[in-house]
């Protein structure tokens, strides 16, 4: 058997209906919409009416809301930061901020700042600059001989 070879078993799909295509299709006339009323019309958005009862989304509590002040970290695991360093993306003596971070493809894009967790384990020492680190990462960080530098109050 050869990949240009690859079908399906015969019937195991039907081919698609043609809808609307005269009455010798069996789809014909009214295309499998029955007769007349809303929903036999085109352009029909009623999705969520229940017939006059109250919708169950209306029924329900509201709960929570979003915060749209927000902070929205980039994260960072430990674990990345290091294999960026084994792989020469990251120089462990400078000092490694968001736009060091961004320009070795560590991270997409800053959003609000980065934000460091403690996942994996940290072998290089390496100085810090950013908006908001766990403390288990930074114990991690100052445990290998680096430092931390918090950037903004808001983070812990």
């Amino acid at each position: 058997m050869k990949l240009n070879e690859i079908k399906d078993n015969e019937g195991s799909s039907k081919d698609r209906m043609r809808v609307g295509r005269g009455i010798g299709s069996g789809k014909g006339k009214t295309g499998g919409r029955g007769v007349k009323g809303q929903k036999a019309r085109s352009g029909v958005s009623i999705n969520g009416f229940e017939g006059g009862q109250m919708p169950i989304y209306r029924r329900l509590p509201k709960r929570g809301f979003n915060n749209i002040f927000a902070s929205e970290f980039a994260v960072v695991s430990l674990e990345r930061l290091q294999t960026a360093i084994d792989a020469k993306k990251l120089d462990a003596s400078k000092t490694i901020d968001a736009e060091l971070l961004k320009a070795a493809g560590v991270i997409r894009r800053t959003k609000d700042g980065v934000r460091v967790l403690a996942d994996g384990e940290l072998k290089a020492k390496v100085t810090l600059e950013v908006a908001g680190a766990s403390k288990a990462a930074i114990e991690k960080i100052e445990k290998a001989g680096g430092t931390v530098k918090l950037l903004s109050a808001t983070a812990e």
